[in-house]
């Protein structure tokens, strides 16, 4: 299991990042995701794995003016 955003999500073997969001069904357009203690940028979701019992925090977008 891995906890998202306080809920927990079954991980499976092989799973990325861009796996995750794939599954989570969120549409928010995610700039960077912190697993664990280690930054991710959207580059890179496709190519990172994300490890079993890993804390997932998913950071959004901002923009502003």
């Amino acid at each position: 299991m891995i906890q998202v955003a306080g809920k927990q999500i079954a991980w499976r073997e092989g799973m990325t990042v861009s796996d995750l969001l794939e599954e989570l069904k969120d549409p928010h357009p995610y700039a960077v995701v912190r697993i664990n203690q280690q930054y991710v940028t959207r580059p890179n979701f496709e190519h990172t794995f994300v490890p079993d019992a890993a804390e997932v925090y998913l950071i959004p977008m901002i923009a502003g003016g």
